[in-house]
């Protein structure tokens, strides 16, 4: 399928920009909740998943079903801080037999657990942009001429 990534109905809804024509109507919708961290994951790995899970309680979009894609974020966010240490430890080329310098293989490896991790805290609407496209958990406000319109 070319084109764009389908968005989540939920997101729709949350956006302003649900159309029935464009929803599916035999969607499951998500279970309410938080996640819990599989066990795989390392202590590090499972504190950034405690992080970011409680961002999304906050935000109103949190979700069990949620768990896998929040473990892959996770570890990626992980990967991304050992690769960094990695990087800012040893440089970012070295002097191979040759004589010739190379980059480091970890800076390519880290570009891509970074690109990885940007794509999934987009998902989730964890980048600026893709927060600024949804209003969740904003309380409404109420009209303070509601009571007015009672006294007729």
């Amino acid at each position: 399928m070319a084109g764009r990534k389908r968005k989540p109905d939920i997101l729709k809804k949350l956006t302003g920009t649900a159309q029935p024509s464009r929803m599916n109507a035999a969607a499951p919708p998500p279970n309410q909740g938080e996640a819990t961290a599989p066990d795989w994951l390392s202590a590090r790995g499972a504190e950034l998943f405690a992080q970011i899970s409680g961002t999304l309680v906050g935000m109103g979009i949190a979700s069990p079903d949620d768990q896998h894609t929040l473990a892959l974020l996770s570890s990626r966010l992980e990967e991304v801080e050992i690769l960094t240490s990695v990087v800012e430890d040893a440089g970012r080329t070295y002097k191979a037999e040759g004589g010739l310098w190379k980059a480091r293989p970890e800076v390519s490896m880290r570009n891509e657990a970074m690109r990885h991790a940007q794509s999934l805290l987009a998902e989730f609407g964890l980048t600026p942009a893709a927060r600024s496209k949804v209003s969740a958990g904003k309380p409404a406000e109420a009209n303070p001429f509601g009571a007015l319109d009672s006294a007729e």
